[in-house]
């Protein structure tokens, strides 16, 4: 598998994340942006919210569009699977985890994720909720995003299980002045060291590369 877990955006090495394409140079390429995170906010500010991830993405070259999982709710998920498949990078914005896990599982993009990840089909990236939505168990982030959102985004209830494609669970945006979600990510990650929970902690601008067997921390 090859991932870049950031904690805000692209964080401060993005040529991390170009370098796992291991194709140079790593320019013009197709980028599918899932957004879905931020599927509970209202219209407007969901599309503002888009138009930034896409901003910085072509600034580095790249060729994002948007993925909405939405349009593929209920249908069958080769569907999900065959549209993923066409990109050689997939990047995954913040938001509410719990939105974003719900989005996963009733397009199927869940299932297509591990499967093609497992293969190495592609590069996963993101942000936020975008890495914590990787653990095998979100239980504890609701202390940061709120499940009830579940049900403004789509009327369902949220499920409390992640991909489970990293055995722990990530935490973004410790000790990152300016971030209003910093202090209580902190109390997370107290409870789940206190708790014995597997965990690890990124800073605003920091980023966890996986690629194959290599993991490290820039």
């Amino acid at each position: 598998m090859r991932m870049y877990l950031s904690s805000f955006r692209t964080g401060d090495h993005p040529e991390q994340m170009l370098a796992l394409l291991h194709r140079p140079p790593a320019s013009d390429v197709p980028v599918a942006v899932i957004a879905n995170a931020v599927d509970a906010l209202p219209a407007g500010e969901r599309e503002a919210a888009v138009e930034r991830e896409l901003g910085a993405l072509s600034g580095l070259g790249l060729r994002p569009v948007e993925l909405d999982l939405r349009t593929f709710f209920e249908r069958p998920g080769a569907q999900i699977a065959a549209a993923l498949a066409r990109f050689p990078l997939v990047w995954v914005r913040g938001g509410n985890v719990f939105v974003l896990r719900q989005a996963m599982a009733r397009s199927g993009a869940d299932r297509a994720l591990v499967d093609l990840l497992r293969q190495d089909a592609f590069v996963y990236a993101g942000y936020s909720a975008g890495a914590c939505v990787l653990a095998p168990d979100l239980r504890g982030l609701e202390e940061c995003d709120a499940p009830e959102a579940v049900g403004t985004a789509y009327g369902d209830e949220a499920r409390w299980d992640g991909l489970a494609l990293l055995d722990y669970v990530v935490v973004p945006h410790i000790d990152s002045p300016g971030h209003p979600e910093t202090e209580i990510l902190g109390t997370v990650a107290d409870r789940y060291r206190s708790q014995g929970t597997a965990h690890r902690t990124l800073r605003d601008g920091q980023a966890i590369v996986i690629d194959g067997l290599d993991t490290s921390v820039c």
